[in-house]
């Protein structure tokens, strides 16, 4: 049985529940000591795989490879219950080096969790969509717009763009193509702000 939220005066026990929901707001919810003994909880059983940044107030997984083994974790260890994947969002860092942000939350818990991976371009990040089914599109967005590959992906393709569309949007060296399939493809994006 959840806490009654304050600010909305109901009980938060599904996803949808949670859209309006900021975990870092609300006071009562978000428990500092308890975010603390949640990134120790998970930093314990994965010393050689994940560390926690000061600076980015996040969990960066070193180790890839064992990402699902923390990913299962995450979901299923009784004191995390990481059931909503809020956002996944790809990132470029340049030089070659790609990331993905992981926003996690407990619905059952109220409790709130970020997780990063950096990888060079061609290293594929292990999909997490089989735990939480909205990673699915996710997933499929980061790869579209920054080109990074989640393995074991049920279905890996574009989302936003053609199927024959060159390159990744999102990508820092990304050079908007002149034409595409014979068609100008607009410079000026002024009139979209």
């Amino acid at each position: 049985v959840s806490k009654k939220d304050k600010k909305h005066s109901f009980d938060l026990v599904t996803p949808a529940d949670a859209v309006d929901y900021d975990p870092l707001e609300s006071k009562d919810i978000f428990d500092v000591e308890k975010s603390v003994d949640i990134v120790k909880k998970i930093v314990n059983k994965f010393k050689e795989t994940v560390i926690f940044s000061d600076e980015h107030n996040c969990l960066f997984v070193k180790n890839v490879s064992e990402w699902n083994k923390v990913s299962d974790y995450l979901y299923g260890n009784k004191y995390l219950k990481f059931d909503y994947l809020m956002c996944l969002s790809g990132y470029d860092l340049a030089n070659n080096k790609l990331g993905v942000s992981y926003n996690f939350y407990s619905t059952l818990l109220k409790h709130y969790l970020e997780v990063r991976i950096e990888v060079e371009c061609e290293i594929e990040i292990p999909s997490v969509a089989e735990i939480w089914r909205t990673a699915d599109w996710h997933e499929r967005e980061a790869y579209d717009l920054f080109g990074i590959k989640f393995s074991n992906h049920p279905d890996l393709k574009r989302i936003l763009l053609p199927e024959d569309w060159e390159g990744h949007p999102l990508r820092k060296e990304y050079k908007t193509p002149e034409y595409y399939n014979g068609m100008p493809v607009p410079k000026d994006k002024s009139y979209w702000e």
